[in-house]
Parts: structure tokens; C-alpha cells; sequence
């Protein structure tokens, strides 16, 4: 199993602030939760399976941090991640997603995961095959189209009857891109069309939901396959060719081993809108779907249990959950006890302030104003905002979500919209190629929708 990347609480805070503002207490409580994953793994073995994963509960209010730092802290890591909405859950009984589907889709993920990771490392061994088959096709049509039979349609020579310089000739041409335009006719297996629909009950729980796929498959793998011949190009030959050997050279039984490693290890739940199933039951919610039922059956998953997927069991002992809501209605006590306990580290995001988007726009790697003046470079212009527009789009952002609904740093996406709309449309077609956003154009742009406070709920 490749090895938690083995990284320092301030080393990964430091990499989470390259991408998210603020937000301190959130990024120690994930660093921490990261470096003892990492930890555990150092001691005794006959220790290792006590000690349990620190889950944490991130209250705060939408947009301010909480989905991307789970996010980035999983791409630090290289760890398999998956972000789920608890409410889209129901109780078992009811028709509706079943809680261990997040188990089975984070397995389907992690799979896929490493079979591009055992591709990378055999794409090179595939390309010299396939190269080699490319250069055994085109030494079979130059020899036919050489062959005095060959040109009246009879047999072309043997293999052995041309010179292995012609070879090492075709072989330069090819890596030069000289062939590359060049037709060659080469054989593919042809699945035939498959006619079975397996449809499994969407209701009923235990990895039913993954029947309908694995029946599929067993199927399709029954059909005989057909071989046909087809023309293409050689530069789509070698790219065809070197996939089709690279999945020959792939050890599913391995890439299966791996993955199930790796989720048992390091897998990471990101469990979105827990704040939506926080409530007893007698809550008034229904008499169908209970909250507290939906809480009773993730309870399980989060404590420790074996999932049937259809790479085999998966145990959830050690899988890492992290949980957030914005808890505006409920809070973490409304929560049936076995799960709070089950969430020991609590960690509260502030909601983001002027000054906090105008260190989003300006500081992130990936910041907005980069990606805004990276697309318009697409069109020939050298764009920039001043210092005074930004101060403006975050003073907007700010009062927008102070006087309609706080969306957090989401608000700059729809404000920038608006800011940019004119620019986008006409940027084909403006000949200054020198075009700047200062504050008076932001001002221009938005003070008159910001004012109709009613117009501001439906354009921002």
C-alpha cells in the first residue's frame, strides 16, 4: 500500500493556506487529524487496530472553507476522498440512497485511482509494444505494396524478407512524427452488442444497488468477442494500440488489493448537510423518514463495520469522516449521543468578512482574478483589475450577503459575473487589447442592482 504522505501539522497548514483564507482552528483540527493517521501507522501492529480515527464536525455557515479544505487536505495526502450530503440518505425500509453506498463509491473511486497510477508506470512498456506493432504493419504494406504479387493482389514476402535497417529507418520516421498522417489497417476485438438490462431494486439495501453492474459485466464477459479490421491513422494506431496494452499489462486482482488497502487506511468521508439529520425523533419531521432512523444507520459506518462492495469487504474502522453543517436551525447536541461521540473534535468556521474576500481574490494560487485574467488572455487581451476594483467587488460580496442570504465567498462568483459580463460578451471582438476593471466600472456595474435589495435576491 503506497504510504500516508508523511507531513507536519505546520507543513500541511501552510500548504492549506496556498488555497483557503483564514480559517485557523479548521486547519490545525484536520492537520492534526492528517499527522495521526500517519502516526498510527508507526506503532506496534497489535496497536494499530485501537486506535480509532479523530472525526471532526466543522460547524459554520455555507461558503466559508469547509468542502475545500477537506478537499485540498485529501489531495495533500493523496488520499482516497469522497464528499457525500447526508440528507440525501434515508432510514433502511425506504426507497432512497443506501448509507453504505458512500462506501462503495469511495472504493469505485480509490479504484480508479490507482488503476491511472498502474497506467502511468506501464504507459512507457506500452508505448514500445505498440510501437512495435505499428512498425510490423507498416513493413507488411510496403513490402505488399513493393511485391510484384503484392501489386496484382497475390502474397506479400515473409517477414524475414526485409532488412532490419528498413526497420530502424521507419522506427526514426515514427518518433519524428514523419508517419503519422500515414493509414494502417490494424485488428480490434469487437464486443457485440449487448442486449441484457439488469435493473436492481433501488430500495433495498446491502449492495443490491451494485448487482445490477456486476451482473452486467458477468454477462458481457460471456458474449464471445470478434475481431475486425480498421483503418485509422498512425498516430491514432499508437494511442490505441498503447491503451489496449496497457489494460492487457494491468493486474486487476492487484489494483482490487490496493484499493481496498487504501480505503481501509486512508480513506477520507466528507459528510456534507449532517446538520440537516441532526434531530429526536417527536422533532416533527414526518412520520415516513425519521432523522434519528438515517442517524442510526450511519452510526455503524462511522463506529466500524465490514461493507459489501463488489471488490470485496471493506471494513470502515479506520476510514477518516469529517462532518459539517451549518447548524443555523439544529446544533452537534441534537445529534443522537453514539454519533457525537463518534465525532470527538469540533471546530467552528467564522463567516468571511471584507476584508477576508479581499485577501480571496488577491492571495490563493488559484485565486479568481487569476482565472479571470487567465481566460481572457485566451482572447489576445492583457487584463487586470486595480487594487480599488477588488476593494469594491468585496465590499459588494460583503454587504449582499449581509443584506440577502450569506453565501460566503460563493457571492464573489455570481458578483464577478456581473462585473465581467459586458467584457466576456464583447472579447473577440475589442481591438485595445490593454482592457482594466477599476472601482468606478464595479461601482457602475452593481450599485444599481445592490440598491433594489429584491432585484439583488434574484441576479446576486
Amino acid at each position: 500500500m503506497t504510504a500516508i504522505k508523511n507531513f507536519t501539522p505546520r507543513e500541511i497548514v501552510s500548504e492549506l493556506d496556498r488555497y483557503i483564507i483564514g480559517q485557523n482552528d479548521a486547519k490545525r483540527a484536520v492537520a492534526i487529524a492528517l499527522r495521526n493517521r500517519w502516526r498510527r501507522l508507526q506503532v506496534s501492529e497489535d496497536l494499530r487496530d485501537e486506535i480509532a480515527p479523530k472525526n471532526i464536525i466543522m460547524i459554520g455557515p455555507t461558503g466559508v472553507g469547509k468542502t475545500e479544505i477537506a478537499r485540498r487536505l485529501a489531495k495533500l495526502s493523496g488520499a482516497p476522498f469522497i464528499k457525500v450530503e447526508a440528507s440525501k440518505f434515508t432510514e433502511v425500509g425506504y426507497v432512497g440512497k443506501d448509507v453504505e453506498s458512500m462506501i462503495r463509491d469511495l472504493t469505485d473511486q480509490t479504484v480508479k485511482m490507482v488503476k491511472e497510477e498502474q497506467s502511468a508506470r506501464l504507459r512507457a512498456k506500452a508505448q514500445d509494444v505498440a510501437e512495435e506493432k505499428v512498425l510490423d504493419l507498416l513493413q507488411h504494406t510496403s513490402r505488399r505494396k513493393n511485391s510484384p504479387l503484392g501489386a496484382l493482389g497475390g502474397e506479400a514476402e515473409a517477414p524475414g524478407d526485409v532488412a532490419e535497417p528498413d526497420r530502424d529507418r521507419l522506427r526514426t520516421q515514427l518518433r519524428a512524427g514523419q508517419l503519422d498522417e500515414r493509414m494502417i489497417e490494424i485488428e480490434i476485438n469487437s464486443q457485440p452488442m449487448q442486449m441484457i438490462e439488469v435493473i436492481a431494486p433501488g430500495g433495498l439495501t446491502g449492495g443490491l444497488e451494485d448487482m445490477g453492474l456486476n451482473l452486467k459485466e458477468m454477462f458481457g464477459n460471456m458474449m464471445p468477442k470478434q475481431k475486425k479490421k480498421r483503418r485509422m491513422k498512425v498516430s491514432e494506431a499508437l494511442r490505441f494500440l498503447s491503451n489496449e496494452e496497457v489494460g492487457r499489462l494491468l493486474d486487476m486482482e492487484d489494483i482490487t488489493r490496493e484499493s481496498v488497502q487504501r480505503v481501509e487506511q486512508s480513506g477520507i468521508v466528507f459528510l456534507d448537510e449532517i446538520d440537516k439529520i441532526a434531530g429526536r425523533e417527536g422533532s416533527g419531521h414526518g412520520p415516513d423518514v425519521s432523522r434519528e432512523g438515517v442517524q442510526r444507520d450511519i452510526l455503524p459506518i462511522v463506529e466500524g463495520s465490514n461493507v459489501t462492495t463488489k471488490y470485496g469487504i471493506v471494513r470502515t474502522d479506520h476510514i477518516l469522516f469529517i462532518a459539517s453543517g451549518a447548524f443555523h436551525v439544529s446544533k452537534p447536541s441534537d445529534l443522537i449521543p453514539e454519533l457525537q461521540g463518534r465525532f470527538p473534535i469540533r471546530v467552528e468556521l467564522k463567516s468571511l468578512t471584507k476584508e477576508d474576500f479581499l485577501r480571496i481574490l488577491k492571495e490563493p494560487q488559484n485565486s479568481l482574478t487569476k482565472q479571470y485574467t487567465e481566460l481572457l488572455k485566451t482572447e489576445g487581451l492583457n487584463f487586470k483589475f486595480t487594487d480599488e476594483a477588488l476593494e469594491e467587488i468585496a465590499n459588494f460580496s460583503a454587504l449582499v450577503n449581509e443584506r440577502t442570504e450569506n453565501i460566503g465567498a460563493r457571492r464573489l462568483h455570481t458578483i464577478m459575473e456581473k462585473v465581467l459580463d459586458e467584457i466576456s460578451f464583447t472579447a473577440p471582438e475589442i481591438v485595445n487589447k490593454e482592457v482594466g476593471v477599476d472601482a468606478a466600472y464595479v461601482r457602475d456595474k452593481l450599485s444599481a442592482v445592490v440598491k433594489d435589495v429584491d432585484l439583488s435576491r434574484y441576479i446576486l
